[in-house]
């Protein structure tokens, strides 16, 4: 509970912050929007071609397509703006200033800066999903919606726990920037299903760096391509990960030296 209040907070004093410039807003919207049309151009030339992509149609690769941009906001909103500010803190010694505070620090390093409005993209993943399941046959049951609001939550916290893996390499390297910057290049492969690439690339996208998994995970469920194993799987993926996130962060802590180091 406390935990939650203090989330509260957080949000409430940066939506405070960011409010002083709604431009932004129309910007990230004009962006989003670019960004998604190219996508849904890429998909009319490609099924002017094709009928079916590897076995996906139209509509489930709009759910795809969703998917990916919904994740990517919250990546973009989220978690990439608290981890890199994270990573400049331990190379100037700032991060005393978090570690002196009377409540659990990757929780505070996790929710300190959020660009509100990059979660338009949020919003826009959520109307092409919302095209793209409206066109399905059939249309997606009770069942496989809540199995894909799962999988969603499962995607996200899979992609922090990475991501925080990675910015945990701070306190043992000068320069760490360049994996976030690797990743971003990475994070694209997750426009289109996993299903399409040679099997030494789905290899790296679900083992090495879980972009793929975690984006077309969500969209099987909704689309009835994979079920409750699936969706076990991708918890028990995200459980170990969470965990090897945290056990990363702790060992971290024991290395830094802080702005005195």
């Amino acid at each position: 509970m406390r935990a939650l209040r203090l989330i509260a907070l957080h949000l409430r004093v940066v939506a405070m912050y960011e409010m002083q410039y709604r431009m932004n807003f129309f910007l990230q919207l004009f962006q989003s929007a670019l960004a998604t049309g190219t996508g849904l151009v890429v998909l009319a030339l490609v099924y002017a071609q094709v009928d079916e992509l590897r076995g996906w149609s139209r509509p489930e690769l709009l759910v795809v397509l969703g998917v990916f941009t919904i994740i990517g906001g919250v990546l973009e909103s989220v978690v990439k703006p608290n981890l890199v500010r994270f990573m400049e803190e331990v190379a100037d010694g700032r991060l005393d200033f978090v570690l002196a505070k009377p409540v659990d620090a990757q929780l505070l390093i996790s929710i300190r800066a959020v660009r509100f409005w990059q979660a338009v993209d949020v919003l826009v993943g959520a109307v092409v999903l919302g095209v793209g399941a409206s066109r399905l046959t059939p249309r997606p049951g009770a069942l496989a919606v809540l199995g894909f609001a799962a999988g969603l939550l499962f995607a996200v916290v899979i992609l922090y726990s990475f991501l925080l893996i990675l910015a945990t390499s701070a306190f043992w390297f000068v320069r760490v920037d360049s994996f976030v910057e690797t990743f971003d290049g990475v994070f694209q492969a997750g426009r289109w299903p996993i299903g399409i690439y040679p099997g030494w690339l789905r290899t790296g996208l679900t083992v090495v760096v879980p972009v793929g998994f975690a984006v077309t995970v969500p969209a099987e469920l909704l689309t009835d391509r994979s079920g409750w194993v699936t969706l076990a799987a991708e918890a028990a993926l995200a459980a170990a990960l969470a965990g090897l996130a945290r056990l990363c962060w702790r060992l971290g802590l024991r290395r830094y030296g802080g702005a005195s180091a």
